[in-house]
């Protein structure tokens, strides 16, 4: 029956595109802000393939239609999608632009909407179908809004301040601090289109996009120091008025095409990998420099307050997740338990404290087969019994006032004992995550020269794992922050080749997935800091480790570790015990004594 409908969703967008004299048509994830997770009225891939996954991009032709993910979507994509309506495609072993110049006829017209396509997309994909002699063709609205009959609204949810007490620094200081790049840069005026980078840039948070606290709503900043918000009338409070003041002149959404159109002889910044396509065309008069949003640096390091906030909220997230395992220990083994109870019973021990606003992400609940799927998200279909002697993923993470969190814990469940497997798998990914909690490195180190770090013993063992080893983290802001990331260079992942700066967050998160058997993974989040070295030649960083939970003892080699491995492995439980030990009590507490026993 699903099949069936969305066979019939898959047959209505052609008959639209043939009303329009189209003959193909790209749909990604994404909104009109280049965002990674996006509100339910943007959702259209998922409504027309069934994917669920947060990355990935269809194309429908007449005669055919293709989808395409990354490795973290390799497995999830084939439950969700059917393979007679679609192909399935690797990223980044072929790209939308090739595989449209190679199976788009001559002469075809694809569509795409210009208000959900960077502008290097739309380059490459033209000029790929230039070679066929096909062309790529701006629609005035997306087909697919036109058939999907019940599509959500966009939200309407208040947009609201957030204070300086969890900031650290007042928007009028930061957009000082933007007007003062601008002069510096002989320019006019930046365009903020990324939802985090509005957020930020005014201290304002909202619930438009389930998961991040984002407001739907454009900014245009000035050399003056002025600014203008875009934004739904709706959402906008008598509170919020009085928080933005009068250097920021409020205008309806609708308002922001004619308000790029005015800039026209202005020198205006744009940043390409966060702009979508219309906003370029919108500016046809101006004189653009593309370049990084002035505000992607400042919001990477976090100020003071900022890194306290984190600290105060992974210390209160991790009695959370301990007190969670402490109960999965219990409940697990006996068999009753299954990945939608788990995930339920782990949003309760968060929601306990009072202060969560919402989750970071959806948990990611894996047992047995399904944690051999990095980005799986557990649903009434695929959710499966946590069995007796298996394998249960949990990736999960909170969103409160003062920080976000990200965690992964990987444990056995008992009663019976782990293979030698298990163990071997386990301890080669625990060795990668000591490897890179531990290293130092030179100021001037990005991301892709430590990522081998992480996997360099899953390297000896002929293994490996087709996720990233570390992303950004915001603060009460997306999980997932550029411009930092760490991993492979290859593919054209961006951010691979950023500086790690003094105050940045990441995570540290390799992995192993055997497929249709189980799955690895050890997170995370720390803090780049700065190391002291005496008789050092230069500047050196480090990491400080935020989280502090216990990490699964069960699935630990111990021959397989070094002595500094060890010493590091004990040192940070004393650290978990430290954080966590005055946060329970009871049974929770000797649970923990347990855990943080030293190996």
């Amino acid at each position: 029956m699903l099949m069936n409908m969305y066979q019939a969703r898959l047959a209505a967008l052609r008959e639209e595109l043939a009303r329009r004299g189209l003959d193909g048509f790209v749909v990604p994830i994404s909104d009109e802000h280049m965002s990674e997770y996006v509100g339910g009225y943007a959702q259209r891939l998922a409504w027309l393939t069934g994917f669920g996954g947060s990355a990935g991009t269809a194309v429908v032709l007449a005669d055919r239609a293709a989808i395409f993910v990354d490795g973290r979507y390799t497995l999830q994509v084939r439950d969700q999608v059917d393979a007679a309506l679609y192909s399935y495609e690797s990223v980044p072993a072929t790209s939308v632009a090739q595989w449209l110049g190679e199976h788009a006829a001559p002469g075809a017209r694809i569509g795409y909407d210009a208000w959900l396509h960077g502008k290097g997309w739309v380059e490459a994909a033209g000029k790929a179908l230039a070679k066929r002699g096909a062309s790529l063709v701006p629609t005035e609205s997306n087909p697919i809004d036109a058939v999907w009959t019940d599509r959500p609204a966009p939200s309407l949810a208040p947009a609201v301040p957030h204070p300086d007490a969890f900031a650290g620094q007042p928007s009028e200081a930061k957009r000082a601090m933007v007007a003062d790049w601008l002069n510096d840069q002989g320019l006019d005026a930046a365009v903020i289109s990324a939802l985090d980078s509005v957020g930020w840039l005014l201290n304002m948070r909202g619930a438009d996009v389930d998961r991040t606290p984002v407001a739907l709503s454009f900014v245009i900043a000035h050399a003056d120091g002025t600014a203008e918000l875009f934004i739904a009338p709706e959402k906008v409070t008598p509170e919020l008025r009085s928080h933005l003041g009068n250097a920021v002149r409020i205008s309806p959404r609708e308002a922001f095409l004619p308000a790029l159109g005015a800039l026209a002889g202005k020198k205006v910044a744009v940043d390409p990998e966060r702009s979508v396509q219309a906003v370029f065309a919108a500016l046809a008069g101006a004189d653009i420099t593309e370049t990084l949003d002035p505000t992607v640096l400042p919001k990477a390091v976090k100020n003071p307050v900022e890194q306290a906030g984190h600290r105060a909220a992974q210390a209160r997230d991790g009695a959370a997740v301990a007190r969670f395992l402490h109960w999965l220990a219990g409940a697990a083994p006996s068999g009753g338990e299954t990945e939608l109870s788990a995930a339920a019973r782990l949003h309760g021990f968060r929601a306990a404290s009072g202060l969560l606003k919402d989750l970071s992400f959806d948990t990611i609940s894996g047992a047995g087969a399904n944690a051999a799927i990095p980005h799986y998200r557990v649903d009434e279909q695929s959710n499966r019994q946590i069995a007796p002697n298996s394998v249960y993923l949990v990736d999960s993470g909170g969103q409160y006032a003062d920080g976000t969190t990200d965690i992964t814990r990987t444990v056995w469940i008992g009663p019976g004992e782990p293979t030698d497997e298990h163990r071997d798998r386990f301890t080669r990914v625990l060795k990668g995550h000591i490897a890179l909690a531990r290293t130092v490195f030179p100021q001037g180190t990005n991301g892709s020269q430590l990522d081998t770090l992480a996997r360099q013993h899953l390297w000896q063992a002929g293994l490996d794992y087709a996720h990233g080893t570390g992303h950004g983290v915001g603060s009460f802001l997306s999980v997932h922050e550029g411009p930092q990331r760490i991993a492979k260079a290859s593919g054209g992942q961006a951010g691979t080749g950023q500086e790690l700066l003094a105050g940045m967050f990441l995570s540290n998160e390799p992995g192993y997935y055997k497929a249709g058997d189980y799955g690895i993974r050890i997170e995370n989040l720390v803090l780049v800091e700065r190391r002291e070295i005496a008789g050092s030649d230069g500047e050196y960083l480090g990491f400080e480790t935020l989280t502090h939970v216990p990490i699964e003892r069960a699935l630990v080699d111990c021959r397989l570790l070094t002595r500094d491995e060890l010493d590091w492995w004990n040192a940070y439980h004393r650290r978990v015990l430290e954080v966590l030990g005055p946060q329970l009590d009871g049974a929770a507490l000797q649970w923990l004594e347990a855990q943080c026993a030293p190996l």
